[in-house]
């Protein structure tokens, strides 16, 4: 007698019961009565109840039976435990590409040279990079308007004239 998942099943027997000696004993005199093997009367005298506590005992078990005897879902269950750890992971994942997408768009702003980087969002909590004075004349050097040869030749006729 296996399971689809190859495991076996655990033998459940009557000796396997497992419980306290006062709940086990409960269980006799209600067992008992409603075999009808004892009164409730003798059941309960027996139990040390008094009727109306052993008639609430009765329907207690009675309920636990028909609550045990309930057809399980198959599967497994989404707890609220679980939800929350898939939850925080999907929460994660978006974070990440997030600050991925961030960075690609900081990159391609930077590429294309239509906004200055300083003008991009930065993510916070990151160091930013402080250029050195030797950069920062490169870059003031770089956003110089190209001048061609013949350009500063005619500029330079016009100054002497």
């Amino acid at each position: 007698m296996t399971t689809v998942a190859g495991r076996r099943k655990p033998k459940v027997t009557f000796r396997s019961l497992t419980g306290s000696a006062s709940a086990r004993k409960l269980a006799t005199a209600v067992l008992e009565v409603l075999a009808g093997v004892a009164t409730p009367t003798e059941a309960g005298r027996a139990a040390g109840l008094s009727m109306q506590r052993y008639y609430a005992l009765e329907a207690r078990a009675l309920q636990g039976l028909v609550t045990a005897l309930e057809p399980k879902a198959k599967g497994r269950q989404r707890t609220v435990q679980s939800e929350l750890a898939a939850l925080t992971k999907d929460n994660q994942k978006l974070k990440r590409e997030v600050g991925r997408m961030q960075a690609l768009v900081r990159a391609a702003h930077r590429a294309s040279g239509l906004v200055e980087s300083k003008d991009v969002k930065r993510v916070t909590g990151k160091r930013r990079h402080r250029a050195t004075p030797r950069a920062v004349k490169a870059v003031a050097v770089l956003r110089q308007p190209v001048v061609s040869a013949q350009d500063a030749v005619g500029t330079l006729g016009s100054e002497e004239v």
